[in-house]
């Protein structure tokens, strides 16, 4: 087996990372921007109940605490100088740092979304060999079909029948949180069981993709010549459905790597909503609705590194497994 292109690699990551401050800039700027022109009033929203009987000099002097009385481009401008320093600032729905926020919380988004993200891949590839094996007979028609409906179904219509069937008619599974409700502490048991059914919806939902992907791209390598080929050799139906088709039939969903991010992401947070996971979905719906403009900027960088990663990994997973493509061309 050749050694690994690091070099390569390495030159590759540093131009996706020069690339990645300026859309970063541009992202984050467009978000307090967006924040600004928003009807919502952060003040308001801090204070609750008591900004109703508030005079407007303890309003000014609120918003003044805020940092939110100068034009949305200081605020960025003072965000953005703060974090490159390690600081995220305060958020003031939180009423906590912003990294401790993102500290409790991204673990659990990131346990969520890694389970359900390798669920989708094992099983999605498993549905799509046997898919097509044979090609246009009842399983390959009942496999595509049923990835078709799949893909039409929102998240959260299936996030709710899953908690209907299973946890409230089947009673197999807790219906959300994180823990029992009577326990006082995490055990890795709970979670288990309790990730069950966020994971088993946020996976179903990626599922159709990698299924259809990886069903046309074996067939379409059970096609070509090196295949039929090790098929005139007398090689066993298997061996050259996993050893050859399937080896070609992965590069296309390579790709897919980088382009679901943001639907895993945006599937996430509202899986998370469901079923009452402790993860990022509740902070930046809460986030939003009050414009924490740190917690929102924290937030809107997070989800924009994570695609960028995301798509940095497609194309160094092509790069290694594609002998056709030259990682120092991407």
């Amino acid at each position: 087996m050749s050694p690994l292109p690091w070099g390569p690699m390495a030159r590759l990551a540093g131009r996706r990372t020069l690339f990645a401050a300026p859309v970063l800039l541009v992202v984050t700027f467009g978000m307090f921007a967006i924040a600004a022109a928003s009807p919502f009033d952060p003040v308001r929203a801090y204070a609750g109940t008591a900004a109703l009987g508030a005079d407007r000099a303890t309003l000014d002097r609120l918003r003044a605490n805020l940092g939110v009385d100068q034009p949305f481009a200081e605020r960025w401008w003072h965000w953005l100088t703060s974090a490159l320093t390690g600081d995220l600032g305060q958020s003031s729905v939180m009423r906590q740092p912003v990294a401790e926020v993102l500290g409790e919380r991204l673990v659990w988004s990131t346990l969520l979304c890694a389970v359900a993200f390798v669920a989708a891949v094992l099983t999605g590839t498993a549905l799509g060999v046997l898919a097509a094996r044979r090609q246009g007979g009842w399983l390959d028609r009942t496999v595509t079909s049923l990835a078709y409906t799949l893909s039409a179904a929102p998240v959260f219509w299936t996030a709710l029948l899953a908690i209907w069937l299973f946890a409230l008619r089947l009673d197999l599974l807790p219906a959300g949180g994180l823990t029992d409700t009577a326990s006082e502490q995490v055990t890795a048991g709970q979670v288990a069981s309790h990730l069950v059914l966020p994971a088993g919806v946020l996976a179903v939902s990626q599922l159709p993709w990698f299924t259809l992907y990886v069903r046309q791209g074996v067939a379409d390598a059970l096609a070509e010549d090196p295949v039929r080929g090790a098929r005139a050799r007398g090689l066993s139906e298997s061996t050259v459905l996993l050893g050859h088709a399937l080896r070609s039939g992965l590069l296309p969903v390579l790709t897919l790597i980088g382009s679901r991010v943001p639907e895993l992401i945006t599937g996430a947070l509202l899986v998370e909503s469901v079923f009452s996971w402790p993860g990022i979905a509740a902070a930046t719906v809460e986030a939003a609705t009050a414009v924490d403009f740190p917690l929102l900027a924290a937030l809107t960088a997070l989800a924009t590194v994570a695609v960028l990663a995301g798509n940095l990994l497609a194309d160094l997973l092509y790069g290694l497994f594609d002998p056709r493509v030259k990682l120092s061309d991407m």
